[in-house]
């Protein structure tokens, strides 16, 4: 559970009582309307937000992993431990006197990666998100789109577990955005990495999701959770089938919306 003070003093609770199973080796969205609390959520997996109450579990394959404010258990089985995440914020959140590289080491380093795999994760990860060329370039002469890639391949770099992605196309022109989501899409499905995706727009949970977790109004709730049924190599935008699921997911939204404002 979690919840804010309002400057009147009143209570505003955005979490109570959230579990829900994401896809291992592909992309769950947590798809919900702007200020339900998913992206609170994402900062309580990530130990940027404590919760009021609970605790962040996960259970991924044979291992249980703790959250990084679970609670210290000297009861827990043997192979329980910390999970490692990445997280792609809605701002890139670089430091702009560092160069590329230098944001990439930055976080290499803050994670306890050895010196002597620097080298080869910097050149694997810029390289992967488009950025090879731009190495020695500072974040400020960067577009939105590379920057928010820098953003991508720092979280990457580390090589976490699971990846948290907070919005990251939002603040980038529609273009950008699409292009972004298309390179993120290959290169996740390539990493067979899991991730965590908050949006709140219909389109991008149809063609990003895997499995989209579907969440009321704060308090946040899980209304529906819905399995993608088109593959990665058939969610074409402008196809009718795509554009039939994200029908079905906006009809599940909107009547949402409408029993809510009811």
């Amino acid at each position: 559970m979690k919840s804010f003070v309002r400057e009147d003093g009143a209570e505003l609770r955005v979490l109570d009582g959230v579990s829900f199973e994401a896809r291992d080796s592909g992309i769950t969205c947590l798809l919900g309307p702007s200020g339900c609390g998913k992206s609170t959520l994402l900062n309580a997996i990530a130990g940027l937000e404590k919760l009021d109450q609970g605790k962040i579990e996960f259970q991924v394959s044979s291992l249980k992993f703790q959250g990084p404010e679970a609670p210290s258990n000297p009861n827990l089985e043997p192979e329980t431990r910390n999970l490692k995440l990445g997280y792609v914020f809605q701002d890139p959140r670089l430091l702009n006197w560092k160069r590329v590289d230098g944001n990439m080491i930055f976080a290499l380093k803050g994670m306890g990666i050895p010196r002597a795999e620097w080298a080869a994760r910097l050149k694997k990860y810029i390289d992967l998100v488009g950025l090879g060329d731009f190495r020695r370039q500072y974040p400020l002469y960067l577009s939105g789109g590379m920057r928010q890639r820098l953003g991508l391949a720092r979280a990457l770099g580390i090589e976490p577990e699971v990846l948290l992605m907070d919005e990251p196309f939002s603040k980038l022109d529609q273009l950008t955005a699409r292009k972004l989501r298309q390179d993120t899409l290959a290169i996740c499905a390539r990493l067979k990495q899991t991730a965590l995706l908050v949006t709140h727009d219909v389109e991008e949970a149809a063609y990003m999701g895997d499995r989209i977790v579907i969440f009321s109004a704060r308090p946040a709730r899980i209304v529906e959770v819905v399995d993608n049924p088109l593959p990665l190599a058939e969610r074409d935008l402008d196809e009718v089938d795509f554009i039939q699921f994200k029908k079905r997911l906006l009809n599940i939204v909107l009547k949402l919306m409408g029993q809510e404002d009811a």
